[in-house]
């Protein structure tokens, strides 16, 4: 089982950027589960911690992880 992490990505806002960062880190981790709360700014993924930060921020975004 794949550890669970938490990201806030305070600079994603909308709609456009939800599917950006879904988008990259699919490509990063293919078949991650990967859950965003706009409403919250959140980000959880499963799988490399490094790779998914990684992946957000060449999507143009800000992440701080939050939980490992």
């Amino acid at each position: 089982m794949s550890a669970k992490h938490l990201f806030l990505v305070e600079d994603m806002t909308c709609g456009h950027c939800e599917k950006a960062v879904t988008k990259a880190l699919a490509e990063a981790l293919p078949g991650a589960a990967v859950a965003i709360d706009l409403k919250t700014h959140e980000v959880a993924v499963e799988g490399d911690a490094a790779k998914a930060e990684e992946a957000i921020r060449e999507a143009g975004y800000t992440p701080v992880l939050k939980s490992a």
